[in-house]
């Protein structure tokens, strides 16, 4: 429980700086790393059908869900700084962060 609140309250720090940036410039000219068409490249490889722009829970925490997840995140040790912390998403990307709109992840 320590560990998932340290990783909950690092993720709502990083939420607030990034949802300025995506608040602020138009996200297609922002790159948060420099690795970013590969992670989402890989991503699309992996989740060829998932819906990004509202998410189903039931997509990122269910066992099978989960299966598919870890393995993805593994690729970018060492690579990507944090690469196994947890985020908080936005469920419908016309949200805010909101506690109905927000899942840790």
């Amino acid at each position: 429980p320590r560990v998932e609140l340290a990783w909950a309250m690092k993720a709502h720090q990083h939420a607030q700086v990034y949802f300025n940036l995506i608040s602020s410039v138009d996200p297609k000219f922002l790159n948060l790393t420099k690795v970013d068409d590969q992670i989402y490249s890989e991503f699309r490889k992996t989740f060829k059908d998932l819906k990004i722009d509202v998410l189903d829970p039931e997509e990122l925490k269910s066992e099978p869900a989960k299966e598919k997840w870890r393995p993805f995140c593994l690729r970018f040790e060492g690579v990507v700084e944090d690469f196994n912390y947890g985020t908080l998403l936005r469920l419908d990307c016309r949200k805010g962060y909101t506690e109905e709109n927000t899942i840790f992840g």
